[in-house]
């Protein structure tokens, strides 16, 4: 099988991890330009999308729109960037003019907006806010999405099981594109998803559920398949999950969401997503869409 370098379209770094205080939780520092580009030189990934991190919520650090476009500048053949919005900018007022903003960095080279963490309802008048201006700027968004009664400990834009925020959002935002990501995004690949089981990772075969039916109902609905729970999607049901490529070829990217030297879960995907692709369960065509093309596509490369 033919060698095809990847894009991650899900990166997060820090230009001096001297300077970033440990996780609070896991202890780690967070990687640096240098760490990264370990990793990728070991995935055979060409280049990947840096993911700006500015709001307070969970974060131990903020890494901002102007490091991620100066790790770019310092990278160019090994990184894209991504800028950054907190909806609560310019005022905390939903009728802030965030598009002067939004075509500032995109002027400077930015693809996108995200990942969006701020802990405020999908539906915020705030993030309503912030969506109809990224449409406006043709500026693609990465969302987390977290519980709708997050208790401490939780970051990002959130919503019910089920994510009826969000289909209200993908229909009232048509023209804007929305990449799913999360471990309660991830857990609707099922039916069974419940309020107890969409925080962590569920297991078993899947019956299908709330995201093929946005994916089928909202052409501005792609799927960011990074982390442990974009990962843990796919490989708890290697059948659904074939059936699944093969419907949604074009709205799928791989990601990884490296945030630590310790973080493991992109080679174990690897190897399974190459098992997959030895077996067949995914044609050659839609595997080149899924770790290269839909980005390339999506993001003008």
């Amino acid at each position: 099988m033919d060698v095809i370098k990847k894009i991650d379209i899900h990166a997060h770094v820090t230009p001096n991890k001297d300077l970033v205080p440990p996780n609070m939780f896991t202890k780690y520092p967070m990687v640096d330009d240098t760490d990264l580009i370990g990793f990728y030189d070991k995935l055979n990934i060409e280049k990947g999308v840096l993911l700006p991190l500015v709001s307070p919520e969970f974060h131990f650090f903020v890494c901002t729109s102007q490091e991620a476009k100066l790790m770019t500048d310092k990278h160019p053949d090994r990184f894209i960037w991504f800028c950054n919005i907190d909806p609560r900018n310019c005022g905390h007022d939903p009728k802030a003019d965030l598009s002067k903003l939004l075509m500032f960095y995109k002027n400077l080279g930015a693809k996108g907006v995200g990942e969006l963490t701020a802990q405020l309802p999908i539906d915020d008048p705030l993030m309503d806010n912030l969506f109809y201006h990224c449409a406006q700027c043709d500026m693609p968004v990465t969302i987390h999405v977290a519980p709708m009664n997050a208790p401490f400990g939780y970051y990002g834009i959130k919503d019910d099981v089920g994510l009826p925020r969000l289909e209200k959002m993908l229909k009232k935002h048509e023209n804007l594109k929305i990449f799913g990501h999360s471990q309660l995004f991830w857990a609707e690949m099922s039916a069974d998803v419940t309020e107890e089981n969409r925080t962590g990772y569920p297991t078993g075969k899947v019956t299908e559920g709330r995201i093929a039916k946005l994916l089928r109902e909202y052409p501005n609905l792609y799927c960011d398949v990074s982390a442990n729970s974009g990962m843990n999607a796919f490989m708890r049901d290697p059948d659904y999950a074939a059936r699944f490529f093969e419907e949604f070829s074009d709205r799928v990217m791989y990601g990884c969401d490296i945030c630590a030297t310790y973080n493991t879960h992109p080679f174990e995907f690897d190897v399974w997503l190459e098992k997959f692709r030895e077996d067949k369960m995914i044609s050659e065509e839609n595997y080149y869409k899924f770790v290269r093309g839909n980005a390339e596509r999506l993001l003008g490369l």
